[in-house]
């Protein structure tokens, strides 16, 4: 079983910034490709950022291109968010998933493993 455990949520003003945290345990991270969603209060859960297992290949919703940044760091079972010029629109709880595929995609039906969810609200 892998265990995932977001953190770094919190309240921000637009424009400004954001760093998340996932950190991995029950399985070594360089064998999981991992990914960011965000659930907004009355919407689906949506995908936001995917970095397959080895970070050579990272693909973002085109929401947040250009403006989130997701990296991995296998040494220490953590991948990360970067969140910069943040909007109202990006309110939502944030959750870090992982597959044992090689590439999850954008499908949450691809990701075995969940975490909690970390909240962001960014006001106006």
């Amino acid at each position: 079983q892998v265990q995932l455990v977001e953190s770094g949520g919190g309240l921000v003003q637009a424009g400004g910034s954001l760093r998340l945290s996932c950190a991995a345990s029950g399985r070594t991270l360089s064998t999981l490709s991992m990914a960011w969603f965000r659930q907004a209060p009355g919407k689906e859960r949506a995908f936001v950022a995917g970095i397959v297992w080895s970070g050579g290949y990272i693909y973002y919703a085109a929401s947040v291109q250009g403006r989130f940044s997701v990296s991995r760091d296998n040494a220490k079972n953590t991948v990360y968010l970067q969140m910069n010029s943040l909007k109202p629109e990006d309110t939502a709880v944030y959750y870090c998933a992982a597959t044992t595929l090689p590439l999850g995609g954008m499908v949450r039906a691809n990701y075995d493993y969940w975490g909690q969810g970390t909240q962001v609200t960014v006001s106006s």
